[in-house]
């Protein structure tokens, strides 16, 4: 490749920042920007954004990104794309005035709505079990809860569609970003006309749809100049993060599973057919016309960061601590019998409980909080490692290798847990931004510059890799005893979060 070769422009909106990157054809990183956003938390299990950010963020990192090449590479940026954070949406007026603020995806106010509507059926036809993450379920209480916003709405979009709006003043978003919604019949990759009667929308407030890997149209030439580019610029549709994650990573083969240690820790696989089943949930893929099969921990790194901010080094704050490493290094498999139940966040694969609550069980005065923050880890790692054995079993395909992204990937206990825990090879991506490098290859398959524009063969031109983490094949064993134990807690505790959940709502302080 040489100095002529096209670049393209990535976005990462996430859940507290956006990054911008600009990506040669081998996915080297020529220049990036990051600015963060608020992440607002009015009341117990409420999230939401100001969706202003979303643009405000996307505008300035762009400029800045590209205000840190040269004028020659500057002429030579050939396209954009976006990922985003899935299921988080906001209703809007014709002008783009958001009509009040995004609901995230981590927002967990739908529990009733979840209840009443989550049947089998609305599983079977969205590819996704009863989860506080669509948007589905938080549609309903908006529609229940504040009756006057939905049909005031002009467009009720995720970010992506919000974000090619303020782009090209085309209400347009991606399959494999509107889908998260979960307002999809996903066989068909298209709205359900009776999901969309539960969300209390209508079919023309929704974004018009776009096959991953497909040209929107070209970005307004008034915001490519104030970025400092005086030519075209196409704008391709996107994928969602999780996604985006998995075809920056090349993962894009039955056997190979993305591992993203992120906020939430989400794995998944690639395939050509539609299934479902309680053990993941299924999306749209950013490989057209294919499904992602994924795995999802919403208490990820987040709970990792929970604790080392709520519990750690005062003077640490929720940055990492070498000392808190080395003394849950120390300590063996299983953490001295203390066992974790990492549902902070409630649950997500496998049981799908909006109400589920974390727990701590085993303690003794030997622990210390080494000993808590290992278990929070370990707990986590055989939550991946129960989805992996719950997928592996209904898809009849085995996982080879796992390739992984993420904060999480910094931290070498963390890597090493997951790996023992899942018994399966681990391989760093080298890039950090690996979903923004997502939405690069599908920018850069518009190009031409290997060939057809196939996002799987992009992706695997284009992923980068580090060091490969080998599973320790006693630990494995030891981890099936600790995976044993772990399995009975939600059970034990359901009746107990149930009563919890009832006087929360009566007292919601």
């Amino acid at each position: 490749m040489g100095n002529s070769d096209p670049l393209v422009i990535a976005i990462d909106t996430s859940t507290t920042s956006t990054k911008a990157i600009i990506v040669d054809p081998n996915g080297n990183v020529l220049a990036q920007a990051k600015q963060e956003f608020p992440l607002s938390n009015p009341r117990t299990s409420f999230y939401e954004h100001d969706p202003l950010d979303w643009w405000n963020t996307t505008n300035a990192t762009v400029g800045k990104a590209i205000s840190g090449l040269k004028k020659k590479q500057r002429k030579r940026i050939a396209a954009m794309a976006m990922t985003h954070q899935r299921e988080t949406f906001a209703p809007f007026d014709e002008d783009g005035v958001p009509l009040r603020s995004g609901i995230i995806w981590m927002d967990g106010r739908a529990a009733d709505q979840i209840r009443r509507y989550g049947t089998p059926e609305i599983h079977a036809l969205s590819g996704k079990p009863a989860d506080i993450t669509p948007a589905l379920y938080k549609l309903a209480w908006v529609k229940e809860n504040q009756p006057e916003i939905l049909p005031e709405a002009y467009k009720v979009v995720d970010v992506h569609g919000y974000l090619v709006f303020k782009l090209t003043g085309q209400w347009v978003s991606s399959v494999a970003c509107a889908d998260s919604l979960g307002l999809f019949d996903i066989a068909k990759q298209d709205y359900d006309p009776g999901l969309l009667e539960i969300a209390g929308v209508r079919r023309d407030q929704m974004s018009d749809l776009k096959k991953p890997g497909e040209i929107i149209a070209d970005i307004d030439p008034s915001i490519t100049h104030n970025w400092g580019l005086d030519h075209t610029i196409p704008l391709v549709a996107g994928m969602g993060d999780g996604q985006a994650a998995g075809v920056g990573a090349a993962a894009v083969s039955a056997d190979t599973m993305y591992l993203n240690l992120g906020t939430a820790v989400v794995a998944g696989v690639h395939g050509p057919d539609y299934a479902y089943g309680k053990a993941y949930r299924t999306l749209a893929a950013g490989i057209p016309d294919w499904y992602d099969f994924e795995l999802l921990v919403s208490s990820g790194a987040y709970l990792a960061t929970w604790f080392r901010e709520a519990l750690g080094n005062p003077a640490l704050g929720a940055r990492p601590d070498p000392e808190l490493e080395a003394g849950a290094v120390a300590l063996p498999v299983g953490s001295l019998g203390l066992i974790t139940m990492p549902y902070w966040n409630a649950v997500q694969t496998p049981h799908w409980d909006p109400v589920a609550r974390g727990a701590v069980v085993g303690w003794r005065g030997i622990h210390k909080r080494p000993a808590m923050y290992r278990s929070i880890l370990e707990a986590i790692g055989i939550e991946m490692r129960n989805g992996l054995e719950g997928l592996e079993a209904d898809t009849g395909t085995k996982v080879t290798q796992i390739r992984a992204m993420g904060g999480g990937t910094r931290s070498p206990l963390w890597r090493q847990i997951m790996t023992d825990a899942m018994g399966v090879p681990i391989t760093a991506c080298l890039e950090d931004e690996i979903s923004a490098m997502g939405a690069a290859v599908a920018a850069m398959s518009v190009t031409g510059v290997h060939g057809e524009p196939d996002i799987a063969v992009y992706a695997e031109k284009m992923a980068q890799f580090g060091d490969t983490t080998e599973p320790d094949r006693d630990n494995y064993e030891l981890y099936g005893e600790v995976a044993a134990i772990q399995k009975k807690l939600y059970p034990a505790l359901q009746e107990v979060n149930e009563d919890i959940h009832s006087f929360m709502e009566r007292h919601p302080g």
